[in-house]
C-alpha cells in the first residue's frame, strides 16, 4: 500500500529539486524527507531518485509514479471538499497568496464581501509576487494563489491546478515630460523606445516576462539600466529622466504621475493576465468555493483605470 503522505513528499521533490528545499517547504526536515522517500521506494520496489549534481531528478519510474501521484492528491482533495460540505456550517479560515496589486484590485474587495455573505469565513491574506504564489499553493502554504502568467509558470493544462480567470490588464508606458513622445495622445508603439535606457522589475518577476515579451515581438531587447519592482520608484526614476518603461496600469493608481506622461501602446503582449488557483479538486469545498466566487465577483465589476492624458508643457 503506497501512503499518500510519501506521494505528497515525491511531488515536493520533484518540484524544488532538492531534499533540502522540498524538506523547508513541507516543514520537515531533511533527513525525515530521506526517510520517506527510501519507504516510498521499498513500498513501490523501484529506485525513485537519482542524483543529479547538487540535486536530484526523477527516473523513469519515479516520473510514472509522479503522474499518478498528481491524480491521487487531486483525488484526495475532492474528498476532503466533499466531506468538509457535508459536515455543518462553513467556518474557518483560507489563505490565500497575492501580489500587491492582486490584493487590492480583487482581494480586498472579495474579502469586504465576504465579512457580510460569509461572517464565519475568514480570509488570511499573503502578500506574494506573482511568481511565488503557485509554489506557495502547491506546497500547501496558500488554499487559493492570486497569480499571472509568465515564463516558467505551471502550464493552464497543469493536473495539479484548477484555475479561474479574473482580469487582464494592459501595459502604459511612462515617459519623462521631455521625451518625444509624450505630448501624443495614441498608443505608443513599443518600437519607437527601442533606443531608449529602460526602468523595468527585476528578472524572475512576471512582469520583467510582460516587457520582454513585448519589446521582443517589437523587434529589440531593451537595455534595462535601472531595476526596481517597487512602480512608484520606477515612476520616480523615469519622472527624473532616466529612461522609459512599461507599468501595469492598475500599479499607476495612487502613484505621483505629475512629472511623468502616460501612454496606452499597442502592443497586445502588454498585458498581465490574472487568474485564480486552487489544487485541483479542492474547488468545491465549502470554505473555497465561495472565495473563488467574492474574487471572480471583484474581477467583474473593476473599476478599470485609464492612462491619465499628459500633462501640458
Amino acid at each position: 500500500m503506497i501512503d499518500a503522505r510519501r506521494l505528497r513528499t515525491l511531488r515536493a521533490v520533484a518540484d524544488h529539486r532538492t531534499v533540502t528545499a522540498a524538506a523547508a517547504a513541507l516543514y520537515l526536515t531533511p533527513s525525515a524527507v530521506s526517510q520517506q522517500l527510501a519507504a516510498l521506494e521499498q513500498e513501490t520496489g523501484h529506485s525513485l531518485l537519482v542524483r543529479d549534481g547538487r540535486g536530484v531528478r526523477l527516473t523513469a519510474a519515479g516520473e510514472i509514479l509522479l503522474g499518478h501521484a498528481d491524480a491521487v492528491l487531486a483525488q484526495l482533495e475532492r474528498a476532503e471538499a466533499d466531506l468538509a460540505a457535508y459536515s455543518s456550517g462553513a467556518a474557518g479560515e483560507v489563505t490565500v497568496a497575492a501580489f500587491a496589486t492582486g490584493i487590492a484590485m480583487v482581494l480586498a474587495p472579495a474579502i469586504a464581501a465576504l465579512a457580510d455573505s460569509h461572517p464565519g469565513l475568514r480570509v488570511k491574506a499573503l502578500d506574494a509576487e506573482g511568481d511565488a504564489s503557485l509554489p506557495m499553493l502547491l506546497d500547501g502554504r496558500a488554499d487559493i494563489a492570486v497569480a499571472v502568467e509568465y515564463r516558467g509558470a505551471p502550464r493552464p493544462d497543469d493536473r495539479r491546478l484548477t484555475r479561474l480567470p479574473l482580469y487582464a490588464e494592459p501595459f502604459d508606458a511612462v515617459l519623462p515630460l521631455d521625451h518625444p513622445l509624450a505630448a501624443g495622445t495614441g498608443p505608443v508603439a513599443v518600437a519607437e523606445l527601442a533606443a531608449e535606457p529602460w526602468i523595468g522589475p527585476y528578472p524572475g518577476n512576471p512582469c520583467h516576462d510582460v516587457v520582454l515579451l513585448a519589446c521582443e515581438n517589437a523587434g529589440f531587447q531593451p537595455r534595462l539600466v535601472h531595476s526596481s519592482d517597487d512602480f512608484s520608484a520606477v515612476t520616480a526614476l523615469a519622472s527624473a529622466g532616466a529612461g522609459v518603461a512599461l507599468v501595469p496600469r492598475s500599479a499607476l493608481r495612487g502613484t505621483d504621475l505629475a512629472r511623468v506622461a502616460v501612454r496606452p501602446v499597442d502592443s497586445a503582449l502588454a498585458t498581465r493576465k490574472v487568474f485564480a488557483a486552487t489544487r485541483a479538486g479542492a474547488e468545491p469545498h465549502p470554505l473555497i468555493r465561495p472565495v473563488l466566487h467574492a474574487l471572480a465577483n471583484a474581477a467583474a465589476h473593476l473599476d478599470r483605470p485609464t492612462p491619465d492624458p499628459a500633462p501640458a508643457h
